[in-house]
């Protein structure tokens, strides 16, 4: 019997997850490697951080995952170094040999260089990341009450840089929260004086998306309450102090960073095949460039198309549908058959500002408010990954929705 093929996929987001589940076990191993033990739903990020639901309903143990599948180990470690030469790529559990490798790993915050904010900002890129925030803001308000200090601005200011669907979502949530939720639980603050600043460097919120979403969602925005500054960008920010590139001086215990993704990278990859971004120049099959038997998939791969001449969204849409894709392709060179290119079919981007409020863009339309809305609740519901999550996710949106409150805002963090 021919021995199977040994495949090292790093990476348990949406990419590496999508290729894993659809390859046939039948002619490879696979061994998936992530420096975390579960899958994270990134899209709900904000909602963990502005306690709307648990970390917990939207993250996704990988043993759990592939219980039934003996053919796939999974492996706790971080990546070090790939050495293409001879098939072999290092982590801090030790070496591994593979006949294919797929580098599902996503991307990290881009600070744009500036050491100073990447020590002081807050990111949410992560589950971490979002209990984090979490733990912050509230924390903040504790430190309101017990403050003795006659300006407490800087600690009611809360700054989100960058107005994509990350800063969006957060800023709308964050200003539904300050409205109905807050000052149930913190009697002595006067929410009227909590600020929440969202920074843009582009002319629009949501630029990536259609003129009428640039529109709608701020003019939901500011109707929340939101202060935009558009056309802005932060030139520092020392954990007291955010400076704009006007001059404009913002004092400030809390800044939210979404302005921007870099891929991670690699040792032993070619700094030839290295494009805008960090991404990794890859052929129609999502193989790198230059090597055989190496792939990339999801943020980190750069694909040239004929419709999207300059590298596919960053988006999980795009990930999901590569690792799919490629699955088909692997089986399909391990069996001689010629292999299909890629490319992705835009089906829409949503984005959504709080309750009954959503932009939806379709090829052939643009909705707005409660239906959007719907369709955003629907489509998110359907991406995650068991019933189980699916319904408790459903019932914290329902008792939020009803009740205008939530019993999440719990502090975690360790007080040593």
């Amino acid at each position: 019997m021919k021995s199977k093929k040994q495949i090292v996929v790093v990476g348990g987001g949406f990419a590496g997850l999508s290729f894993v589940k659809d390859i046939d076990t039948d002619l490879f191993d696979i061994k998936l490697i992530d420096k975390l033990n579960h899958h994270q739903f990134q899209p709900l990020f904000y909602q963990v951080a502005t306690s709307q639901i648990e970390p917990s309903s939207i993250s996704f143990p990988l043993r759990y995952i592939f219980r039934n599948k003996k053919e796939i180990r999974i492996r706790l470690a971080n990546v070090t170094n790939v050495d293409v030469k001879n098939n072999t790529i290092n982590t801090t559990i030790g070496d591994y040999r593979y006949d294919y490798l797929v580098l599902a790993m996503g991307c990290i915050t881009n600070f744009f260089g500036n050491e100073e904010i990447s020590k002081h900002a807050l990111t949410l890129k992560s589950t971490y990341d979002a209990i984090n925030i979490r733990n912050h803001i509230l924390q903040i308000f504790e430190d309101i009450i017990n403050s003795e200090s006659v300006d407490k601005q800087e600690l009611l200011n809360i700054v989100i840089v960058g107005a994509g669907p990350t800063g969006v979502e957060l800023a709308g949530s964050f200003a539904e929260i300050k409205k109905e939720i807050l000052p149930k639980d913190f009697h002595r603050i006067d929410f009227s004086k909590l600020k929440i600043l969202l920074i843009e460097g582009s002319k629009n919120t949501l630029n990536n998306m259609s003129k009428k979403s640039h529109i709608n969602s701020r003019k939901y925005l500011e109707k929340l309450g939101v202060e935009i500054l558009t056309e802005t960008t932060v030139k520092n920010y020392d954990g007291e102090i955010l400076i704009t590139d006007s001059g404009q001086i913002i004092k400030t215990k809390t800044v939210i960073w979404a302005a921007g993704v870099i891929a991670n990278t690699i040792q032993g990859i070619s700094k030839d095949s290295i494009r805008r971004g960090n991404r990794l120049k890859v052929d129609r099959i999502n193989r790198l460039e230059g090597v055989d038997n190496v792939f990339v998939l999801g943020d980190m791969a750069y694909m040239e198309t004929p419709l999207y001449p300059t590298g596919h969204p960053q988006l999980a849409n795009v990930a999901i549908n590569q690792g799919k894709k490629l699955a088909h392709n692997l089986k399909r060179i391990e069996l001689g058959k010629p292999t299909s290119e890629y490319e992705y079919k835009d089906l829409g981007t949503m984005a959504t500002v709080g309750k009954n409020k959503s932009v939806v863009d379709l090829p052939f339309m643009h909705i707005k408010g409660f239906f959007a809305w719907l369709i955003w609740m629907f489509l998110h519901l359907m991406l995650i990954l068991n019933v189980r999550n699916k319904l408790i996710v459903f019932i914290n949106w329902s008792w939020a929705y009803f009740t205008k409150n939530t019993a999440l805002r719990i502090i975690l963090k360790d007080n040593k």
